[in-house]
């Protein structure tokens, strides 16, 4: 009996998941295109970034040149960097959505990190690299806290947990899609050119900030 049970279970969890799924709320959808692109652009900056600035700013030839590790390190600090600018404006970041309101704040957010990956394309020193990667912490610092904040707003009470749980969805396809198939895209498309895969990932970031745009946070279902 205790297998029957469970499969129940499973079965009844599962049901209700792919309901909430086709019955998602309209600013749901749209915020999950925007985290969808979003993210793709973040994974290809983890990926890719600390090769790119090895080879691009550094002029490493190979993972054998001398000078690969220490843009790999730079690229470690840069890391480093962003998380700061992202601690620090994340004590802005309530003042100047009450003003400004969330979507246009989040849009704003990406809008600059969309810009400080592109601008990479065309940052040869190594110290323009930690003005880019400011614009990355304001963007990280949005993207931690503001879709989720627009969301839980438009959700019903009593499926709120199942609703955010389907939204962490498009955290992760992102990851799986890049880990999957953009290995062919650098083969085939962009050279196994890491700095163009770097600057992809900000258009990724752009396209969610246009995204971001058209998410209507009004009115809430309560």
């Amino acid at each position: 009996m205790k297998p029957k049970t469970k499969n129940k279970g499973f079965e009844h969890g599962f049901k209700e998941i792919t309901h909430a799924i086709a019955n998602m709320p309209s600013v749901m959808k749209q915020l999950a295109a925007v985290q969808f692109f979003t993210w793709l652009g973040l994974f290809l900056m983890w990926f890719y970034f600390g090769t790119a600035t090895a080879k691009s700013v550094f002029g490493a030839t190979s993972p054998q040149d001398p000078v690969f590790n220490t843009g790999i390190e730079w690229g470690g600090i840069c890391f480093a960097f962003y998380s700061l600018v992202t601690f620090v404006f994340s004590f802005l970041l309530p003042y100047i959505a009450e003003n400004l309101g969330r979507t246009l704040t989040h849009f704003l957010c990406l809008l600059c990190g969309a810009a400080g990956l592109l601008a990479v394309g065309i940052i040869s020193n190594q110290y323009g690299l930690l003005l880019s990667m400011a614009g990355v912490g304001i963007a990280w610092a949005s993207i931690l806290s503001m879709p989720y904040s627009i969301l839980v707003r438009h959700l019903p009470p009593n499926k709120t947990g199942i609703y955010v749980g389907i939204f962490n969805f498009f955290i992760v396809i992102p990851e799986i899609l890049a880990a999957l198939f953009f290995g062919w895209i650098m083969g085939n498309l962009l050279n196994n050119n890491e700095l163009h895969a770097v600057m992809t990932g900000g258009a990724m970031m752009l396209i969610a900030a246009l995204i971001a745009l058209t998410v209507k946070d009004k009115d809430p279902v309560l």
